[in-house]
């Protein structure tokens, strides 16, 4: 199998797992440390689809993998508009807004109240 062949097997493979182990990849691909090196600067530095993490575990960057994707259609219960369409209607030349998925924690701490009441609202 020639490198550029066994990229292609590891690139979908690491998109469609999110997270591979380096051991995982050399016994997988029966590959040298020399070989899987070459593998991940093609990955991290060349293509940038990917990070190291604690030089053990190589991480998928390049896009949603299909359990984040799943995981958003299936958690969200907020609909979605297709990026095309508009979310009012435009008055001369302002900008269309976009519709996107947040999500946001309340987390009350003692005394946080009062300290809200002292304080300018980006302070707190």
């Amino acid at each position: 199998m020639t490198f550029d062949e066994i990229l292609d097997q590891v690139r979908d493979l690491l998109q469609q797992r999110g997270r591979l182990s380096y051991q995982a990849l050399k016994r997988r691909f029966e590959l040298d440390d020399a070989y899987l090196d070459g593998l991940k600067v093609e990955l991290i530095e060349a293509e940038q689809v990917a990070t190291d993490e604690n030089g053990r575990i190589l991480v998928w960057v390049g896009g949603e993998t299909p359990s984040e994707r799943t995981s958003q259609t299936t958690d969200s219960p907020v609909s979605e508009l297709p990026s095309s369409a508009p979310l009012a209607q435009p008055e001369r030349d302002v900008p269309v807004g976009e519709r996107r998925q947040l999500t946001v924690m309340f987390c009350d701490l003692v005394g946080s109240t009062a300290l809200s009441e002292q304080l300018d609202p980006e302070e707190l």
